[in-house]
């Protein structure tokens, strides 16, 4: 059951006097290059539509193209579902990890893709690290970005969507050129641009903490004053004067989840 004892913490408090710093434009950068990926991944299977239906690469028929968009699609509505309640009883770090993994691999084997059946499989599965990217990032964002600039910040990640729509867009220019690749080689480079992508967000988003709000909800408020104490002295220019800036704890239910019956 999630019933858990009631206890008293600074950490909300803490998170949102903390002036923006170092530490916050890590987070935006490793943890919101989430929507670049997805913009990035759903312009290069637009743009690939028309050269998957060739004989010499996948010979797929028009509406097997769409079909693979729906099941994309899919693997991202059940990949939020499921890593989200993954991210509420493991914590945000492991799934963030576990969630860009997923998409890096996904990816990366559609580029290998041999038959429809294969190709529908691997897009599903991108899909599914993408929704949970959605489920565990949305989470983590809005736990450590403090609360005056939280909806800014959201916004201003979301919107990268397009950046990655942009850079599908500017890759599929130039591998899809037969005057550069053959076509049966450039798809599937194209594919692997996300994976490269993942591998930069996961060398990233190995210096953002468990998210301290997580940790005093699920019993361990000790961690999570260590984490905020760790940051305010790493990143925070005079930490000193945060003291100056304290507000009244807040009374937190701990939990270990939140049941699925009460969502």
């Amino acid at each position: 059951m999630a019933d858990g004892e009631w206890i008293e913490s600074y950490v909300p408090a803490r998170l949102d006097r903390m002036p923006w710093s170092r530490w916050h434009w890590l987070i935006v950068v490793s943890l919101g290059a989430t929507w670049i990926l997805d913009g990035l991944e759903v312009t290069l299977a637009g743009s690939l539509g028309g050269i998957l239906t060739r004989p010499e690469t996948l010979g797929l028929t028009p509406t097997q193209v769409g079909a693979s968009a729906t099941f994309y699609l899919a693997g991202a509505v059940i990949g939020a579902l499921l890593f989200g309640y993954g991210t509420d009883r493991l914590g945000r770090k492991r799934l963030f990890f576990v969630t860009v993994a997923v998409y890096l691999i996904a990816t990366g084997l559609t580029a290998f893709s041999w038959s429809f059946a294969s190709y529908a499989f691997f897009r599903a599965l991108t899909g599914a690290g993408i929704g949970g990217e959605y489920a565990a990032i949305n989470s983590a964002i809005d736990e450590l970005i403090p609360a005056r600039v939280r909806g800014r910040v959201d916004l201003m990640i979301n919107g990268s969507y397009w950046i990655g729509a942009a850079l599908g867009s500017a890759a599929t220019l130039v591998l899809l050129d037969p005057r550069r690749l053959p076509i049966w080689l450039g798809w599937r480079f194209a594919f692997g641009i996300g994976a490269t992508l993942g591998l930069v967000v996961i060398f990233f988003r190995r210096w953002i903490p468990e998210s301290p709000r997580w940790l005093m909800i699920h019993r361990q408020n000790v961690e999570a004053e260590r984490i905020v104490e760790e940051v305010e002295r790493r990143f925070v220019a005079h930490p000193e004067n945060l003291a100056a800036h304290n507000a009244p704890p807040i009374q937190i239910h701990t939990r270990t989840h939140t049941p699925w019956r009460q969502i």
